[in-house]
Protein backbone atom coordinates (compact mmCIF):
# COMPACT_ATOMS: atom_id res chain seq x y z
CA UNK A 1 0.00 0.00 0.00
CA UNK A 2 1.07 3.60 -0.62
CA UNK A 3 2.62 5.61 2.23
CA UNK A 4 0.17 8.25 3.49
CA UNK A 5 0.64 11.15 5.88
CA UNK A 6 -2.34 12.02 8.08
CA UNK A 7 -2.38 15.38 9.87
CA UNK A 8 -4.88 15.86 12.70
CA UNK A 9 -5.29 19.37 14.11
CA UNK A 10 -6.85 19.50 17.57
CA UNK A 11 -7.76 21.99 20.26
CA UNK A 12 -4.42 21.18 21.90
CA UNK A 13 -1.88 20.49 19.22
CA UNK A 14 -1.10 18.69 15.98
CA UNK A 15 -0.85 14.91 15.63
CA UNK A 16 0.92 13.39 12.62
CA UNK A 17 0.52 9.77 11.57
CA UNK A 18 2.17 7.74 8.80
CA UNK A 19 0.81 4.68 7.09
CA UNK A 20 3.56 2.39 5.83
CA UNK A 21 1.96 -0.57 4.15
CA UNK A 22 -1.03 -1.37 6.36
CA UNK A 23 0.44 -0.09 9.64
CA UNK A 24 -0.36 3.34 11.06
CA UNK A 25 2.06 5.04 13.46
CA UNK A 26 1.36 8.26 15.37
CA UNK A 27 4.18 10.54 16.44
CA UNK A 28 4.34 12.71 19.53
CA UNK A 29 2.00 15.71 19.58
CA UNK A 30 3.30 19.03 18.26
CA UNK A 31 2.35 22.58 19.36
CA UNK A 32 0.69 21.11 22.44
CA UNK A 33 -0.37 24.45 23.90
CA UNK A 34 -1.97 25.65 20.65
CA UNK A 35 -5.25 25.09 18.84
CA UNK A 36 -4.59 23.94 15.26
CA UNK A 37 -7.52 25.15 13.15
CA UNK A 38 -6.06 24.55 9.68
CA UNK A 39 -3.61 22.21 7.99
CA UNK A 40 -2.51 21.87 4.36
CA UNK A 41 -0.22 19.37 2.66
CA UNK A 42 1.33 21.01 -0.40
CA UNK A 43 2.34 18.14 -2.69
CA UNK A 44 3.33 20.35 -5.63
CA UNK A 45 6.89 20.55 -4.31
CA UNK A 46 9.65 17.90 -4.63
CA UNK A 47 9.22 17.35 -0.88
CA UNK A 48 5.71 18.02 0.46
CA UNK A 49 5.37 21.14 2.58
CA UNK A 50 3.13 21.01 5.64
CA UNK A 51 1.40 24.26 6.54
CA UNK A 52 -0.30 24.76 9.90
CA UNK A 53 -2.51 27.55 11.17
CA UNK A 54 -2.00 27.43 14.93
CA UNK A 55 -3.29 29.67 17.69
CA UNK A 56 -1.34 30.26 20.87
CA UNK A 57 -3.35 31.64 23.77
CA UNK A 58 -0.28 33.67 24.71
CA UNK A 59 1.29 34.69 21.37
CA UNK A 60 -1.76 34.65 19.11
CA UNK A 61 -2.32 33.01 15.70
CA UNK A 62 0.48 32.09 13.34
CA UNK A 63 1.25 30.06 10.21
CA UNK A 64 4.15 27.61 10.42
CA UNK A 65 5.58 25.26 7.82
CA UNK A 66 7.71 22.13 7.62
CA UNK A 67 9.63 20.77 4.62
CA UNK A 68 10.62 17.48 6.25
CA UNK A 69 7.21 16.00 7.09
CA UNK A 70 7.07 17.55 10.52
CA UNK A 71 10.56 16.80 11.85
CA UNK A 72 11.39 20.52 12.03
CA UNK A 73 9.26 23.65 11.71
CA UNK A 74 9.77 27.25 10.64
CA UNK A 75 7.79 30.16 12.05
CA UNK A 76 8.55 33.59 10.56
CA UNK A 77 9.71 36.31 12.90
CA UNK A 78 7.03 38.61 11.50
CA UNK A 79 3.49 37.13 11.38
CA UNK A 80 2.91 35.56 7.97
CA UNK A 81 -0.75 36.63 7.97
CA UNK A 82 -1.55 40.06 9.33
CA UNK A 83 -4.02 42.86 8.67
CA UNK A 84 -2.66 46.29 7.78
CA UNK A 85 -3.26 49.19 10.14
CA UNK A 86 -5.56 50.81 7.58
CA UNK A 87 -8.04 47.89 7.83
CA UNK A 88 -8.86 48.46 11.50
CA UNK A 89 -8.82 44.66 11.94
CA UNK A 90 -6.60 42.14 13.67
CA UNK A 91 -6.16 38.44 12.99
CA UNK A 92 -8.11 36.15 15.28
CA UNK A 93 -7.71 32.81 13.50
CA UNK A 94 -6.48 31.16 10.30
CA UNK A 95 -9.45 28.99 9.32
CA UNK A 96 -8.09 27.62 6.06
CA UNK A 97 -4.81 27.05 4.21
CA UNK A 98 -5.17 26.03 0.57
CA UNK A 99 -2.41 25.52 -2.02
CA UNK A 100 -3.44 26.70 -5.50
CA UNK A 101 -3.26 24.46 -8.56
CA UNK A 102 -0.15 23.20 -10.36
CA UNK A 103 -0.23 26.20 -12.68
CA UNK A 104 0.65 28.49 -9.76
CA UNK A 105 3.25 26.43 -7.85
CA UNK A 106 4.16 29.04 -5.25
CA UNK A 107 0.65 30.29 -4.50
CA UNK A 108 -1.06 29.41 -1.23
CA UNK A 109 -4.28 31.01 0.03
CA UNK A 110 -5.33 31.58 3.64
CA UNK A 111 -8.86 32.21 4.92
CA UNK A 112 -9.18 34.03 8.20
CA UNK A 113 -11.36 35.36 10.96
CA UNK A 114 -12.42 38.13 10.57
CA UNK A 115 -13.62 36.97 7.15
CA UNK A 116 -10.85 37.70 4.65
CA UNK A 117 -8.73 36.05 2.00
CA UNK A 118 -4.93 36.26 1.91
CA UNK A 119 -2.58 35.19 -0.88
CA UNK A 120 1.02 33.97 -0.68
CA UNK A 121 3.38 33.67 -3.63
CA UNK A 122 6.26 32.09 -1.71
CA UNK A 123 4.69 28.82 -0.59
CA UNK A 124 3.04 30.20 2.53
CA UNK A 125 5.90 32.10 4.15
CA UNK A 126 4.34 35.56 3.65
CA UNK A 127 0.79 36.56 2.74
CA UNK A 128 -0.94 39.67 1.42
CA UNK A 129 -4.57 40.65 1.95
CA UNK A 130 -6.77 40.17 -1.14
CA UNK A 131 -8.20 43.67 -1.18
CA UNK A 132 -10.89 42.99 -3.76
CA UNK A 133 -12.85 40.79 -1.34
CA UNK A 134 -12.03 42.82 1.77
CA UNK A 135 -13.35 45.96 0.11
CA UNK A 136 -16.46 44.34 -1.39
CA UNK A 137 -19.50 46.52 -0.58
CA UNK A 138 -21.39 43.64 1.06
CA UNK A 139 -18.62 42.69 3.50
CA UNK A 140 -19.67 45.19 6.15
CA UNK A 141 -23.00 43.35 6.39
CA UNK A 142 -21.57 39.88 6.94
CA UNK A 143 -22.51 38.49 10.35
CA UNK A 144 -20.60 35.90 12.41
CA UNK A 145 -21.96 32.38 12.61
CA UNK A 146 -21.87 30.27 15.75
CA UNK A 147 -18.14 29.72 15.37
CA UNK A 148 -17.28 33.26 14.33
CA UNK A 149 -16.97 35.22 11.10
CA UNK A 150 -14.59 32.95 9.23
CA UNK A 151 -13.59 32.43 5.60
CA UNK A 152 -13.31 28.67 5.74
CA UNK A 153 -13.44 27.38 2.13
CA UNK A 154 -11.11 28.23 -0.76
CA UNK A 155 -11.42 26.46 -4.12
CA UNK A 156 -9.26 27.17 -7.14
CA UNK A 157 -10.25 25.97 -10.61
CA UNK A 158 -7.77 23.47 -12.10
CA UNK A 159 -8.48 24.93 -15.56
CA UNK A 160 -7.98 28.59 -14.64
CA UNK A 161 -5.82 29.87 -11.79
CA UNK A 162 -7.71 33.18 -11.85
CA UNK A 163 -11.00 31.50 -10.94
CA UNK A 164 -11.47 31.36 -7.15
CA UNK A 165 -14.49 30.37 -5.05
CA UNK A 166 -14.67 31.08 -1.32
CA UNK A 167 -17.26 30.63 1.42
CA UNK A 168 -17.74 32.71 4.54
CA UNK A 169 -19.86 31.98 7.60
CA UNK A 170 -22.14 33.85 7.37
CA UNK A 171 -21.42 35.80 4.21
CA UNK A 172 -22.16 32.98 1.77
CA UNK A 173 -20.38 32.00 -1.43
CA UNK A 174 -18.34 34.51 -3.47
CA UNK A 175 -16.58 34.00 -6.80
CA UNK A 176 -13.81 35.78 -8.64
CA UNK A 177 -12.81 35.24 -12.26
CA UNK A 178 -9.85 37.62 -12.32
CA UNK A 179 -7.51 36.33 -9.64
CA UNK A 180 -9.26 38.09 -6.76
CA UNK A 181 -9.45 41.65 -8.08
CA UNK A 182 -13.26 41.57 -8.23
CA UNK A 183 -15.90 39.37 -6.58
CA UNK A 184 -19.62 38.61 -6.81
CA UNK A 185 -21.99 36.75 -4.47
CA UNK A 186 -22.90 33.32 -5.81
CA UNK A 187 -25.74 31.97 -3.67
CA UNK A 188 -28.73 31.60 -6.00
CA UNK A 189 -30.88 28.77 -4.66
CA UNK A 190 -29.19 28.44 -1.24
CA UNK A 191 -31.63 29.01 1.61
CA UNK A 192 -30.96 31.05 4.75
CA UNK A 193 -33.59 29.59 7.10
CA UNK A 194 -32.78 32.12 9.82
CA UNK A 195 -33.46 35.26 7.72
CA UNK A 196 -36.80 36.91 6.79
CA UNK A 197 -35.73 36.76 3.14
CA UNK A 198 -34.95 33.06 2.91
CA UNK A 199 -33.12 33.33 -0.44
CA UNK A 200 -31.00 36.48 -0.14
CA UNK A 201 -28.20 37.55 -2.45
CA UNK A 202 -25.69 36.90 0.35
CA UNK A 203 -25.68 36.11 4.08
CA UNK A 204 -26.13 32.33 3.93
CA UNK A 205 -24.40 30.21 6.56
CA UNK A 206 -22.42 27.99 4.22
CA UNK A 207 -20.48 25.34 6.14
CA UNK A 208 -18.29 23.81 3.41
CA UNK A 209 -17.94 23.36 -0.38
CA UNK A 210 -16.10 20.67 -2.36
CA UNK A 211 -15.33 20.39 -6.08
CA UNK A 212 -16.14 17.26 -8.11
CA UNK A 213 -13.11 15.36 -9.37
CA UNK A 214 -14.34 14.77 -12.93
CA UNK A 215 -16.40 17.90 -13.58
CA UNK A 216 -14.79 21.10 -12.23
CA UNK A 217 -18.07 22.98 -12.72
CA UNK A 218 -19.85 20.66 -10.29
CA UNK A 219 -19.70 21.72 -6.66
CA UNK A 220 -21.18 20.20 -3.50
CA UNK A 221 -22.29 22.46 -0.65
CA UNK A 222 -23.19 21.67 2.97
CA UNK A 223 -25.25 24.52 4.36
CA UNK A 224 -26.77 25.37 7.72
CA UNK A 225 -29.80 23.21 6.87
CA UNK A 226 -29.41 22.11 3.29
CA UNK A 227 -27.21 20.06 0.97
CA UNK A 228 -26.83 21.48 -2.54
CA UNK A 229 -25.16 20.86 -5.87
CA UNK A 230 -24.14 23.28 -8.58
CA UNK A 231 -23.45 22.23 -12.16
CA UNK A 232 -22.36 25.69 -13.32
CA UNK A 233 -19.43 26.46 -10.98
CA UNK A 234 -21.65 27.97 -8.31
CA UNK A 235 -23.83 30.29 -10.38
CA UNK A 236 -26.92 28.29 -9.35
CA UNK A 237 -27.55 25.73 -6.63
CA UNK A 238 -30.16 22.96 -6.37
CA UNK A 239 -31.01 20.63 -3.44
CA UNK A 240 -29.08 17.34 -3.47
CA UNK A 241 -30.08 15.54 -0.29
CA UNK A 242 -31.81 12.35 -1.40
CA UNK A 243 -31.77 9.69 1.32
CA UNK A 244 -30.03 11.73 4.03
CA UNK A 245 -31.35 11.46 7.61
CA UNK A 246 -30.70 15.20 8.09
CA UNK A 247 -29.60 18.07 5.89
CA UNK A 248 -27.70 19.74 8.74
CA UNK A 249 -23.99 19.13 9.07
CA UNK A 250 -20.60 20.73 8.59
CA UNK A 251 -18.19 18.89 6.27
CA UNK A 252 -18.37 17.74 2.67
CA UNK A 253 -15.50 16.08 0.78
CA UNK A 254 -15.31 14.97 -2.84
CA UNK A 255 -13.58 11.84 -4.08
CA UNK A 256 -10.15 12.74 -5.55
CA UNK A 257 -10.78 10.97 -8.90
CA UNK A 258 -14.31 9.56 -9.28
CA UNK A 259 -16.89 11.96 -10.64
CA UNK A 260 -20.21 12.20 -8.81
CA UNK A 261 -18.78 10.79 -5.56
CA UNK A 262 -18.80 12.82 -2.34
CA UNK A 263 -19.02 12.30 1.42
CA UNK A 264 -20.98 13.94 4.28
CA UNK A 265 -21.42 13.53 8.03
CA UNK A 266 -25.00 14.59 8.91
CA UNK A 267 -25.95 15.91 12.36
CA UNK A 268 -29.31 15.92 14.07
CA UNK A 269 -29.97 19.66 14.01
CA UNK A 270 -28.48 23.07 14.61
CA UNK A 271 -29.67 22.90 18.23
CA UNK A 272 -28.65 19.24 18.70
CA UNK A 273 -25.26 18.93 17.07
CA UNK A 274 -24.66 15.22 17.44
CA UNK A 275 -24.58 12.53 14.72
CA UNK A 276 -27.95 12.12 13.02
CA UNK A 277 -30.00 9.55 14.92
CA UNK A 278 -27.12 9.29 17.43
CA UNK A 279 -25.37 7.01 14.93
CA UNK A 280 -21.77 7.48 13.77
CA UNK A 281 -22.25 7.30 10.00
CA UNK A 282 -20.56 8.78 6.95
CA UNK A 283 -22.85 9.13 3.94
CA UNK A 284 -21.65 8.72 0.36
CA UNK A 285 -23.23 9.69 -2.93
CA UNK A 286 -22.19 8.06 -6.19
CA UNK A 287 -24.67 9.97 -8.36
CA UNK A 288 -23.76 13.59 -7.57
CA UNK A 289 -26.21 13.98 -4.70
CA UNK A 290 -29.32 12.36 -6.19
CA UNK A 291 -29.04 9.72 -3.45
CA UNK A 292 -26.88 9.11 -0.40
CA UNK A 293 -26.15 5.86 1.44
CA UNK A 294 -24.65 5.28 4.91
CA UNK A 295 -21.18 3.78 5.35
CA UNK A 296 -21.00 2.12 8.74
CA UNK A 297 -18.90 -1.07 8.58
CA UNK A 298 -16.39 -0.78 11.43
CA UNK A 299 -17.88 2.38 12.98
CA UNK A 300 -19.39 2.41 16.51
CA UNK A 301 -22.83 0.83 16.69
CA UNK A 302 -23.93 2.25 20.05
CA UNK A 303 -25.34 5.75 20.60
CA UNK A 304 -22.69 8.22 19.55
CA UNK A 305 -22.30 11.92 20.33
CA UNK A 306 -19.19 13.01 18.41
CA UNK A 307 -19.92 15.68 15.77
CA UNK A 308 -17.51 16.18 12.86
CA UNK A 309 -16.48 19.76 12.09
CA UNK A 310 -16.23 21.32 8.62
CA UNK A 311 -12.55 20.53 8.04
CA UNK A 312 -12.43 17.22 9.90
CA UNK A 313 -13.52 14.98 6.98
CA UNK A 314 -11.15 14.46 4.04
CA UNK A 315 -9.80 12.08 1.43
CA UNK A 316 -6.25 11.28 0.45
CA UNK A 317 -5.00 11.05 -3.13
CA UNK A 318 -4.14 7.34 -3.09
CA UNK A 319 -5.66 4.75 -5.42
CA UNK A 320 -7.96 3.45 -4.05
CA UNK A 321 -8.68 6.56 -2.04
CA UNK A 322 -8.70 6.59 1.75
CA UNK A 323 -11.40 8.55 3.62
CA UNK A 324 -10.73 10.04 7.06
CA UNK A 325 -12.59 11.88 9.77
CA UNK A 326 -12.06 13.02 13.34
CA UNK A 327 -14.69 14.12 15.83
CA UNK A 328 -15.11 16.23 18.91
CA UNK A 329 -14.77 13.12 21.08
CA UNK A 330 -11.11 12.96 20.01
CA UNK A 331 -11.59 9.87 17.82
CA UNK A 332 -10.01 9.46 14.38
CA UNK A 333 -11.23 6.92 11.80
CA UNK A 334 -9.85 5.79 8.45
CA UNK A 335 -12.03 4.34 5.72
CA UNK A 336 -10.51 1.83 3.31
CA UNK A 337 -12.32 0.57 0.22
CA UNK A 338 -13.25 4.25 -0.33
CA UNK A 339 -15.30 4.27 2.85
CA UNK A 340 -16.60 0.72 2.62
CA UNK A 341 -14.77 -0.34 5.78
CA UNK A 342 -13.59 1.74 8.75
CA UNK A 343 -10.98 1.32 11.46
CA UNK A 344 -10.31 3.54 14.44
CA UNK A 345 -6.82 5.03 14.39
CA UNK A 346 -6.91 7.09 17.59
CA UNK A 347 -9.06 7.80 20.64
CA UNK A 348 -8.99 10.26 23.52
CA UNK A 349 -7.27 13.00 21.53
CA UNK A 350 -8.26 16.60 22.21
CA UNK A 351 -11.22 18.00 20.28
CA UNK A 352 -10.45 17.35 16.57
CA UNK A 353 -10.71 20.55 14.49
CA UNK A 354 -9.26 19.53 11.11
CA UNK A 355 -7.92 16.49 9.26
CA UNK A 356 -5.77 16.33 6.09
CA UNK A 357 -4.17 13.38 4.30
CA UNK A 358 -1.88 12.91 1.31
CA UNK A 359 0.39 10.37 -0.33
CA UNK A 360 4.00 11.14 0.62
CA UNK A 361 5.84 7.90 -0.08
Amino acid sequence: MTDVLLAVGTRKGLFLARRRGTVWEFGDPLFTAQAVHSVAVDTRRPTPRLLVGADSAHWGPSVLHSDDLGATWHEPGRPAVRFGEDTGASLERVWQLQPAGPGAPGVVYAGTEPGALFRSEDGGETFELVRGLWEHPTRARWEPGGGGLGLHTILTDPRDEGSITVAVSTGGVYRSGDGGRSWAPSNTGVEAVFLPDRFPEFGQCVHKIARDAADPDRLYLQNHWGVYRSDDAGANWTPAAGGLPSTFGFPVAAHPRRGGVAYLFPLNADTDRVPAGRRCRVYRTEDAGASWAPLSDGLPEADHHGPVLRDALCTDDADPAGIYFGNRNGEVFAGSEEGGHWRQLAAHLPDVLCVRAAVVG
